[in-house]
């Protein structure tokens, strides 16, 4: 099988599919929450990313299902997962170096990295050219409690907080506080970052060890980013298909997509 869907000018219905190795979270376990930032304009390039042609979570099916074992772990403690970003396109992270090296230092987007230049993102890896996302093993996500608060919706035309700043300035987000948001271009983004109080460092603790508990390494600059540990000669290879709606759901892709 391709490791590509049909070309997306071919209209939806023609046979589109997945990669046989991919699984929608959402069909896997529901309950899991989504927020898929890229798909929309709340994140650091202030606009919907190339691939992302539906808010939808896909995964390789054993990172899935070993998610939905975390989530089964966490329901007890009246806790669930939420996801950010699950499989990322290669265009996307093309897309991504190309606007870290685009010279637009713009205000509307600084709330993400307060205190760096835009230039400094890839040299110091808060950019980079591959992306462990684009092999649907790698996920980011954070904790929610339940039941869940609702969540405002974001406003491209309003001023928000950086993402170092308390949570009540950040964007909407009606997870715990970790003590920054995601995709936080910052050092209190490490996950063990002395930089927060007790209250976040419980919060990263119990999101850090349950992963780990079902085969998920942190990455230690970004408290929200988990590798899943696949078994040793796994072949594992970067994918470029867009991300779709779920045929199930009946929905159309975004345009343009």
């Amino acid at each position: 099988m391709t490791d590509l869907v049909a070309d997306p000018s071919d209209g939806w219905g023609q046979g589109r599919s997945i990669p046989k190795e991919f699984v929608y979270l959402g069909e896997v376990d529901p309950t899991i929450i989504q927020d898929i930032r890229y798909a929309g304009p709340d994140n650091f390039t202030g606009k919907p990313v190339p691939g992302y042609g539906a808010a939808e979570c896909l995964l390789l099916r054993p990172v899935a299902e070993a998610l939905k074992r975390v989530q089964a772990e966490l329901a007890s403690r009246n806790l669930s997962l939420k996801v950010y970003d699950c499989y990322r396109p290669k265009r996307a992270v093309q897309a991504f170096v190309q606007w870290a090296n685009d010279g637009n230092d713009g205000a509307a987007t600084k709330r993400f990295y307060p205190r760096l230049n835009k230039s400094e993102l890839f040299a110091q890896r808060y950019i980079s050219s591959a992306s462990g996302h684009s092999r649907g093993n790698a996920v980011d996500l954070t904790l929610v409690q339940l039941p869940a608060k609702p969540q405002a919706a974001f406003d491209p035309k309003r001023t928000y907080g950086d993402c170092s700043g308390p949570a009540e300035h950040r964007a909407p987000d009606n997870s715990v506080d970790m003590g920054t948001g995601f995709d936080c271009f910052d050092a209190r983004s490490h996950t063990a970052s002395a930089d927060i109080s007790a209250e976040q460092r419980r919060w990263r603790d119990t999101l850090v060890a349950a992963m780990e508990r079902h085969n998920f390494k942190n990455y230690f600059g970004e408290w929200w980013h988990f590798t899943y540990q696949m078994p040793e000669g796994a072949a594992l290879k970067y994918y470029d298909f867009p991300i779709l709606p779920r045929p199930s759901v009946g929905r159309r892709p975004a345009a343009g997509d």
